[in-house]
């Protein structure tokens, strides 16, 4: 009976794994794998993770530090004339001092400037997840669109053949002339032609997702055809575009690069201050040499008080860098309105794609049944007499265009809808996951023929 067992294992893996390649991955595995092996993606993880640093570095600025010193020397003394006379003496002295800043301009405006830059590191983070996101859907979406139209060629290219052939026999049974089977041939080499340049564009589509998942796609599950497209929610432009001047992710960085260069004036401004530390040194300060006739025990020299020091005059540098950092912050507000407007302009784009691109698959899908209605009239026309040739190419051929058309129509509209929302700042993981509930399995090469 184990024998039995052991025997129909191979088998039952076997289904198992067919079942697997036929089911192929979706969109959210796709997704899953880019956020595990992705290196632009984990490389802003390491960026933010260095980027938070920059607060205890700022702080250390304020915390009180320890420094020692130590240090010996060897003094020999000799007679200026005749070089004799040699006396040599060693001395070695050591210092410990602790210093606490108390009062530090400056140092407190690195503090707070550390903290806007700790805020950007997120920032840049959450920037780089929602482009992940996007260029994730994009490559998925750019194969299943080299597939399709692949697909639609090599469907006109088999209709082609079928024409010729009927139009070789037509002509050697003298119906027509070989015109219409040179004209089937050449529109049969025109669609070779585009089936190379197909096959490499899927080609490369598939090379782009590879580079994000680092391992070829394989099969990829399919954009459903009854599949309805989301609209935008709210679908108010004023709306997407106040949350895109607002809640942006790259107007929220711009704004907080302006709060960084507002506090680099600062720092600027405060080397005017004074600064205040408490200090304090013990050590031996003494000149007691080591050994010979001058040692002797040494003394400990131990003081505590309070330094003030106080900029007077630094060659017009301090003002020069006041003067440079106010340049720094209209730029950085200049680039902040920018960045706003663009901001503003991407979420107006993207709300237009989605909303014509509802409107234009609409029509694209009106326009393919009555291709196909075209094309079955002409085939019709053809065998009784009264079309000819070109007219049922034409036909075949506006309708697989058509289908092509159709198909990147779908894809570019769910691309702008991703796209408005990242523009917002509030694209997630779940937005793929509601496009990953429009498809359905890859149908197989047997379905496909």
């Amino acid at each position: 009976m184990r024998l039995r067992i052991w025997h129909s294992l191979p088998l039952v893996l076997a289904l198992f794994a067919g079942q697997s390649s036929a089911h192929g991955r979706d969109l959210m595995e796709v997704w899953q794998l880019a956020l595990e092996r992705d290196p632009i993606y984990a490389a802003s993880g390491y960026a933010r993770t260095a980027g938070q640093e920059r607060v205890p570095q700022a702080r250390a600025q304020l915390l009180p530090y320890v420094a020692a010193d130590a240090g010996a020397d060897l003094d020999n003394s000799r007679r200026a004339r005749n070089l004799s006379g040699s006396e040599s003496q060693r001395r070695a002295a050591w210092s410990l001092a602790l210093v606490q800043p108390l009062f530090n301009l400056p140092a407190w405006n690195s503090l707070q400037q550390a903290d806007y830059l700790a805020s950007q590191a997120d920032i840049a983070y959450r920037i780089a997840y929602q482009d992940l996101l996007l260029r994730t859907a994009q490559a998925y979406f750019d194969v299943l669109a080299a597939q399709d139209s692949l697909r639609a060629l090599l469907s006109e290219k088999a209709a082609i053949e079928t024409q010729l052939r009927a139009a070789q026999q037509s002509f050697e049974l003298g119906a027509t002339t070989i015109t219409d089977a040179h004209e089937a041939q050449a529109r049969l080499d025109l669609v070779v032609a585009s089936e190379i340049n197909l096959r490499n564009a899927l080609q490369l589509a598939e090379d782009a997702l590879a580079r994000i998942i680092a391992e070829r796609p394989g099969a990829l599950a399919v954009l459903a055809r009854d599949a309805a497209l989301p609209a935008p929610e709210p679908n108010r432009l004023d709306d997407w575009a106040t949350q895109a001047a607002h809640a942006g992710l790259a107007v929220a960085s711009a704004d907080l690069q302006t709060r960084v260069a507002q506090k680099e004036l600062d720092i600027a401004r405060g080397q005017h201050a004074p600064t205040v530390d408490f200090v304090a040194r013990t050590g031996s300060a003494s000149d007691y040499g080591t050994d010979g006739y001058r040692s002797g025990p040494r003394s400990l020299d131990s003081t505590v008080g309070v330094q003030l020091s106080i900029p007077l005059f630094t060659g017009g540098g301090i003002s020069s860098r006041v003067r440079e950092q106010t340049s720094r912050l209209q730029q950085s507000r200049a680039l902040l309105e920018n960045t706003r407007r663009e901001t503003v302009q991407a979420a107006q784009r993207h709300f237009n794609g989605v909303v014509s691109g509802l409107s234009q698959v609409a029509a694209l899908q009106a326009a393919e049944r009555s291709s196909q209605a075209a094309l079955e009239a002409n085939r019709t026309g053809y065998e009784v007499g009264v079309r000819i040739n070109i007219d049922v190419l034409n036909a075949e051929q506006q309708l697989y265009v058509t289908q092509r058309a159709l198909a990147r129509a779908r894809y570019d509209t769910l691309m702008d809808g991703l796209r408005l929302k990242a523009a917002a700042g509030i694209l997630q993981e779940a937005d793929l996951a509601a496009i990953n509930e429009l498809l359905t399995p890859p149908v197989s090469s047997s379905e496909a023929q």
